[in-house]
């Protein structure tokens, strides 16, 4: 895989390097310290894989992957962690914070991968996607990508799903913080037994189980009201009776 090191730290971009040259593998391209200078370097040389610094001057790693239009597989590596969201959002292959361990590199570089061989085995450049693992909905628990983790969910314990645009948060009574991750509806619900959980709202879906009370226009779901939507009224009706 060829691949370039952006960064504007010359010592981060001589950690990268040595842990490159202890995988194999990849070709090293071109190496920057300069993100405006980098986007003219991408445009003439064809890469596979980007290692991407965040925090740099004039132009950080979030806007240089907004400005391409075809952007390769990309990892950010970064010393700051609150920007693991927009790398979410963005589908980075990884989210690497500094000090990189070299385990956490080889596992990132591996997934990289991974991802080429199956494109170039598919025949075509595919989108970067953040892949969630299909589970048999006769388990009672799912696997879901979060954070670069597959976290295992028990369907128990889910009190309602969020929809927020290209991805979903979902409320369990286990914690206080819901998983985030990115996902459909239609993916998720594949996963979910149809007689437990129903989509009352095109940003909702709810588990029955936890419905504490049906008004009108609302479910109250552990003291959360969920909107029912007006496309999903006939649906609720006629599953509860009411």
């Amino acid at each position: 895989m060829k691949c370039v090191i952006i960064d504007d730290e010359p010592l981060a971009i001589d950690v990268i390097e040595s842990y490159i040259n202890q995988i194999g593998g990849l070709e090293i391209v071109v190496k920057c310290t300069n993100p405006l200078e980098a986007i003219t370097l991408l445009n003439k040389h064809k890469v596979d894989l980007i290692f991407l610094d965040i925090e740099m001057p004039n132009l950080t790693g979030i806007d240089l992957v907004k400005a391409l239009d075809n952007m390769p597989q990309f990892i950010f590596t970064t010393a700051y962690p609150q920007y693991a969201l927009d790398g979410f959002n963005l589908n980075a292959t990884d989210y690497l914070v500094k000090p990189i361990p070299f385990h956490r590199f080889l596992k990132a570089v591996t997934r990289a991968k991974e991802k080429y061989e199956l494109e170039n085995k598919n025949g075509l450049k595919t989108e970067t996607t953040i892949e969630i693992p299909q589970t048999n909905t006769q388990d009672n628990f799912i696997f879901v990508k979060s954070e670069y983790e597959n976290i295992k969910i028990n369907i128990d314990t889910i009190k309602y799903i969020q929809g927020l645009k290209d991805y979903i948060k979902i409320y369990t009574s286990e914690a206080d913080k819901a998983v985030l991750t990115l996902s459909s509806f239609k993916d998720i619900l594949v996963k979910l037994p149809a007689t437990r959980f129903i989509r009352v709202h095109r940003s909702f879906v709810v588990n029955t189980d936890f419905i504490k009370a049906l008004q009108k226009t609302k479910i109250i779901v552990d003291g959360i009201q969920i909107p029912i939507g007006d496309t999903y009224k006939d649906d609720v009706i006629k599953r509860f009776g009411v």
